[in-house]
């Protein structure tokens, strides 16, 4: 029995570093996973976002084992990991809330929603749900698991284990990301802004001329409508150009 216990006390002497790694690599994953698209959405089970942030571990850990401390935990790791996971899954959880924004934007120039109608705790604009959920679907199937994955691979090359962003360049980069997701979404929806603009300005020329036609009831369903012929023939480049800065990012985060 002595023996039995010797050579089972031996063998978790010989995976004790292996099992400190993977829970090193499941601080940063977990974290990440938390709150990255698709894969962290908060219509999934927790059961199944445990399951697929076990599943992102098991890849990632064999890449990064040499960047892992061996038979020891850093006192800061049990912080700047899951930091620096939410750090990665944020920065790609804006190019949703970029949709987001947008869709919201889309809908108020074709008026279909009010502008502040998302603030109050009410649904998004179905445009803007309809576009997350496509953007979702293009990611997905253009092999967003095998980017997320190399992504967090790389991000030990970027960010050792136990090291952190410094305040003031995490923050510039918070910064920027915000910056990117409203440009981002403003370009999204500036074929619209600028079809609302013209039609504002024609319903005023209008209505100057004949004050007694109600302009606003004949125009509004032409609006309406033209909105949405509109977002059913602009909806694939939207996506595509929303798609290309999403993978810009994943190829390098913290890009200036």
């Amino acid at each position: 029995m002595s023996g039995l216990i010797a050579t089972l006390a031996g063998l978790f002497g010989l995976t004790q570093p292996l099992l400190l790694a993977g829970f090193l690599v499941f601080l940063r994953v977990g974290a990440a996973i938390s709150v990255m698209p698709a894969f962290g959405e908060q219509s999934l089970p927790p059961r199944i976002r445990l399951a697929l942030a076990l599943a992102f571990t098991l890849i990632v850990a064999p890449a990064v084992m040499g960047a892992e401390p061996g038979g020891h935990l850093p006192p800061l790791a049990l912080l700047t990991e899951p930091a620096t996971g939410l750090v990665l899954g944020l920065g790609l959880r804006f190019f949703i809330f970029a949709l987001q924004t947008a869709g919201m934007m889309i809908a108020q120039s074709t008026s279909l929603s009010q502008l502040f109608g998302g603030t109050a705790g009410e649904p998004q604009a179905v445009m803007g749900n309809f576009l997350t959920v496509a953007a979702l679907a293009l990611a997905v199937t253009s092999g967003l698991h095998v980017r997320m994955a190399e992504l967090l691979i790389h991000s030990y090359a970027l960010l050792p284990v136990g090291k952190m962003l410094a305040a003031p360049d995490l923050a510039e980069w918070g910064v920027l990301q915000v910056g990117r997701t409203f440009s981002l979404a403003f370009s999204l929806a500036l074929p619209f802004v600028i079809a609302a603009l013209l039609y504002n300005l024609a319903l005023g020329i209008v209505n100057r001329a004949m004050p007694a036609l109600a302009v606003s009831f004949i125009g509004a369903p032409a609006l309406t409508l033209g909105g949405l012929i509109l977002f059913a023939l602009a909806a694939p480049l939207l996506l595509a150009h929303w798609h290309g800065a999403f993978l810009g990012f994943l190829a390098d985060p913290f890009a200036p």
